[in-house]
């Protein structure tokens, strides 16, 4: 009898094993993991469960992970295939999708301009569809945005940072350049950079890093370490997460990138605005005298059904507008305020040509990628991605001095390769004006275009912790330690 139950024991611990989750501890609590780490322990209930006729549907599975990790996740799915099973992945990682048997590529473009099946068959015949931007990163030359090469200013010394895995750790950020901190998944790339790195230049500034609240993992042990030196040149820190932008629909887009401010002001200023003496004010859909009084400016209104969940439905009175009929009556080029949040960023650009104090966010907004989100999107609408893109070009658009320290956590997650082009000359605009940029990532895109590496491991829990190679992503490459070497140096090999 304990033979058997040993054995299923064993064979359950080896599906954690396969996918590079034998750093984890069995008592680990799940608020603690991260989403990769999460996403491949379903995965191991899933492999291990002998189910067969199974459909599963995988939402970017590689979201998180490491080339060397995506690696043991592809052996998983295809276990799960062998079994007899049938698998649906949304993905953008090129790894993952050249292994597909079937590729379906959705496009042209993002938001009102896709939504089309480009193409649909065998991972060939992409090759052939000119309409299809995967098409390039699949089978086109990789190639990245050229940037100038720059010299550090300064160094950021830490010194004895402890957290979690990190035992006494000893590390150097080079200021006025992109660093990119890289390793397997829990080697302790964010216990070094979003815990131990933030707090203890938040604490040397007097203030909370400039981000969303968000509950973050408490760091596990002992937490210990200082800043030796370099502080001296970062004036302020600003982390942007992915966390929402906003809890409620009432928080959008426009409001909060500070778009919608000019806007009001803008129809203020109006003919029969001035006429009838409506501020600003008038214009937002959370001031009374504005919004619609039915619903007060949602656009909605919940119907309570017994003994079911709620259900929402368009505002009968306002019909979904959020405002009152005189303030709809206002119109600017002949659109109301409604009219004018239910705009895209691409057609908002081209209706306010001519307007600066609104040109400048909305050109800023394009230039990352999200020229198909609409003004008034409802920030619960907008993914994690979107959300962390929007914080970018929210200070993009602000006048800076430098000398800023901006800590991103993987910006690349859930970022088509062309997106993450368009994020990688945003950041290039962060360090040409005397920032500095340091970002947790595994795109290889993003690394072989820093200025600098810091490769942690060199495994995972424990056997992590230490800095195993730093440098300029050429050197990192040709580490015999890294194990994010052989992926980079196979990437930068494919741009020459």
């Amino acid at each position: 009898m304990a033979q058997r139950i040993t054995a299923d024991i064993c064979a359950r611990l080896q599906v954690l094993l396969d996918l590079g989750l034998g750093y984890l501890t069995p008592d680990r609590s799940t608020p603690t993991l991260s989403p990769g780490e999460l996403q491949r322990l379903r995965l191991a209930t899933q492999v291990r469960s002998n189910l067969f006729g199974v459909v599963y549907v995988l939402d970017e599975p590689s979201a998180g992970l490491h080339p060397a990790d995506t690696e043991a996740l592809l052996r998983a799915l295809k276990g799960l295939k062998a079994s007899g099973n049938t698998l649906f992945v949304v993905e953008h990682e090129t790894d993952v999708i050249r292994e597909a048997d079937w590729i379906v590529d959705v496009g042209p473009a993002a938001g009102s301009n896709g939504g089309e099946i480009l193409y649909s068959g065998d991972p060939q015949g992409l090759e052939s569809v000119q309409g299809s931007v995967t098409r390039n990163y699949l089978f086109g030359r990789q190639s990245i945005p050229e940037r100038p090469a720059y010299t550090p200013k300064d160094w950021l010394q830490l010194k004895g940072i402890s957290r979690n895995n990190l035992h006494g750790l000893d590390a150097a950020f080079p200021l006025g350049l992109l660093t990119a901190v890289t390793g397997i998944s829990g080697s302790g790339k964010s216990s070094l950079v979003s815990q131990a790195l933030v707090e203890l230049v938040a604490d040397a500034l007097g203030h909370a890093p400039e981000t969303e609240h968000e509950e973050t993992p408490q760091a596990q042990g002992p937490a210990g370490g200082q800043i030796a030196s370099g502080m001296e040149h970062i004036a302020r820190l600003v982390q942007v997460n992915q966390a929402p932008i906003g809890r409620t629909p009432r928080s959008n887009l426009a409001t909060y990138t500070g778009l919608f401010d000019h806007v009001r002001k803008i129809f203020a200023e109006t003919p029969m605005a001035r006429s009838r003496k409506y501020d600003a004010g008038r214009f937002s859909f959370n001031v009374a005298k504005g919004r619609c009084k039915t619903c007060e400016g949602e656009g909605f209104v919940m119907v309570e059904l017994l003994f079911l969940p709620s259900v929402y439905s368009p505002c009968p009175t306002c019909h979904g507008a959020r405002y009152n009929e005189k303030t709809l009556e206002v119109t600017y080029r002949d659109k109301n305020i409604a009219e004018v949040l239910g705009l895209t960023v691409d057609k908002a650009h081209a209706f306010f040509a001519g307007d600066d104090s609104v040109q400048r966010p909305l050109a800023v907004l394009r230039d990352v990628g999200l020229g198909y989100l609409r003004l008034g999107q409802p920030a619960t609408e907008l993914s994690g991605g979107e959300a962390q893109r929007i914080k970018l070009a929210t200070e993009l658009q602000r006048t800076g001095k430098g000398n800023t320290l901006y800590v991103l956590d993987e910006p690349t997650t859930g970022l088509h390769p062309s997106d993450v082009d368009k994020l990688m000359l945003q950041l290039e605009r962060l360090v040409a004006a005397g920032n500095t940029v340091i970002v947790v990532e595994h795109d290889m895109r993003v690394i072989a275009g820093a200025d600098w590496v810091i490769d942690m491991g060199p495994g995972a829990g424990e056997k992590g912790g230490n800095i195993v190679a730093e440098g300029p992503p050429s050197t990192v490459a040709d580490s015999p330690k890294s194990k994010t070497a052989p992926y980079l140096s196979a990437f930068i090999a494919s741009m020459q």
